[in-house]
């Protein structure tokens, strides 16, 4: 696949993705707001109709002291004809538009004298007892409505003159508020712990609820109470929820699964284009390692082919300089085809992402000791030299001979290819205990390693250039190799390095206990 194609369809990708999830937090937003607002209309709807209560009770107290009041003035005590009535009345008040604002029912017994015919005004017919009964129902009737419309004039006298003049603690009955607050709001669908206080118009407290924490003031819900009261006497109640943003975001908290189902696959999406950039790069590496192994596995089985071709002839055994020439082309040539092998081996270490090792008890001074001995001609044919410390005392570990050994020989190799023409080539290998670890470091005087290329040392194919040019013989796999062999012993490796100063890997495996 092409890398514009990638990019195209990672841009189609993206483009999808982060439009699903701009629409995804609009609607978040949108359905917390919108719920926001059904929340506060539902809370105002409850405190006026809390306000509107406690004016219907206040008129009820004076309305029922009225009745009484008005009772003992309209009653009549004819010790001739008396007739005491009991009747159920109804008063209702409305407001300008015709809607009822009150609807008060309550018994009324009344004692009324009916008096002898010739005290009264009633008509004369010869003692027509139906016109005397109509006449009385009549009397009754007027006194009736004189007595309603006497004991409304009263009332509403009262709230406009008297109501504002009583104490705030004997027209509410802070128990019975509280109650009447939390009916409306769980008739309107809330219930929520709430806390609430009374200020006057000066904004002082006239009341406050125990254990009452102050609020945000964005998060107050102030409604005016007796709002008929003078202007200076007004009071007003305020209302907060001190759980109000979690009651909301659990409201909502349908939306939140599919939020993070959508960043789920977008981190999947960004991890997917990035395992496929890095799958395609290590596709073309593993090409150009195996055209490049291609060419390396051919010369040197050419030269051995012609080496022993060169042998058949009966001349060249004549000659024992010649023979020796040729033998030590052959020699050199199979040396140069078993390393070729070797990193074919190692990749194909890799492609089986985990090696077969054969785990045994080593000492690790013994190991180091004899891959210096081995290695010491290599220094020495370059003028440089290979020293050694061995501090620890604990040397024992798990691990596998043969890949244990080629870690070693893999990291002082690698120190021989990047080693500084100008200055005498110095190599020292060390080891130490400490935290029941071995710690082996192997340090060399170098090139060294730029910062942004430490990073990335460990990557297979990845090779450090000098200067411009890769013209360091291999194909970027031995210190990935090593890395691998050593953590699947358990360990860990990591690169100090500093530029023109030289290079120093640490190694750490665990003690067998």
């Amino acid at each position: 696949m092409k890398k514009s194609t990638i990019w195209l369809l990672a841009g189609v990708m993206a483009f999808t993705f982060f439009g699903l999830l701009y629409l995804q937090i609009s609607y978040f937003r949108i359905s917390l707001k919108m719920r926001n607002d059904q929340f506060e209309e539902a809370v105002s709807r409850s405190l006026y109709q809390v306000s509107k209560n406690l004016e219907l009770d206040q008129t009820k107290k004076f309305l029922n002291q009225e009745i009484v009041d008005y009772q003992n003035k309209m009653g009549y005590k004819d010790p001739l004809t008396e007739k005491t009535i009991t009747q159920t009345k109804q008063i209702k008040m409305t407001d300008p538009t015709g809607n009822p604002i009150m609807n008060i029912e309550y018994n009324s017994s009344q004692t009324t004298s009916f008096k002898s015919p010739k005290n009264t005004n009633a008509p004369r017919g010869g003692g027509n007892a139906l016109a005397q009964a109509s006449f009385n129902i009549q009397e009754l009737l007027k006194q009736r409505y004189d007595y309603q419309r006497q004991l409304l004039d009263n009332v509403i006298y009262k709230l406009i003159q008297t109501s504002s003049s009583v104490p705030l603690d004997e027209k509410i009955n802070f128990k019975t508020l509280n109650d009447n607050i939390k009916d409306e709001l769980r008739y309107n669908g809330i219930e929520l712990p709430f806390q609430f206080e009374i200020v006057d118009k000066n904004d002082r407290p006239v009341y406050k609820q125990e254990s009452y924490a102050e609020p945000d003031k964005n998060a107050l819900y102030t409604q005016v109470l007796y709002p008929n009261d003078p202007i200076d006497k007004l009071n007003y109640l305020r209302v907060s929820f001190p759980t109000k943003k979690d009651y909301l975001l659990s409201e909502i908290s349908f939306l939140v699964p599919a939020f993070v189902f959508t960043l789920i696959l977008l981190v999947t999406f960004i991890i997917s284009i990035y395992l496929i950039f890095r799958q395609k790069r290590l596709s073309e590496m593993k090409s150009d390692f195996m055209n490049n192994m291609t060419h390396e596995l051919k010369t040197p089985v050419s030269t051995i082919s012609l080496a022993a071709q060169m042998l058949k002839d009966p001349s060249i055994m004549k000659s024992p300089e010649i023979f020796k020439h040729i033998s030590s082309v052959i020699n050199d040539e199979t040396k140069r085809l078993s390393f070729q092998v070797e990193k074919v081996l190692q990749m194909s270490l890799f492609e089986k992402q985990k090696a077969t090792l054969k785990f045994k008890e080593l000492d690790v001074n013994d190991v180091i000791v004899n891959v210096a001995n081995t290695f010491q001609l290599k220094v020495e044919k370059f003028g440089g030299k290979i020293d050694i410390d061995l501090e620890a005392g604990d040397t024992l570990v798990s691990a596998d001979e043969m890949h244990f050994t080629n870690v070693l020989f893999n990291l002082l190799d690698n120190a021989l290819k990047y080693r500084r023409e100008d200055v005498t080539l110095e190599l020292m290998i060390r080891t130490w205990n400490q935290n029941n670890k071995i710690y082996i470091s192997v340090e060399d005087n170098g090139i060294g390693i730029k910062k942004e290329d430490a990073k990335k040392i460990f990557e297979r194919f990845f090779r450090v250039s000098t200067g411009n040019l890769h013209d360091v013989k291999g194909f970027g796999l031995g210190l990935a190799y090593v890395k691998k062999i050593v953590e699947d012993h358990k360990g860990t490796i990591k690169v100090e390095s500093e530029l023109g100063q030289g290079t120093k890997f640490i190694i750490s495996l665990f003690n067998i206990k």
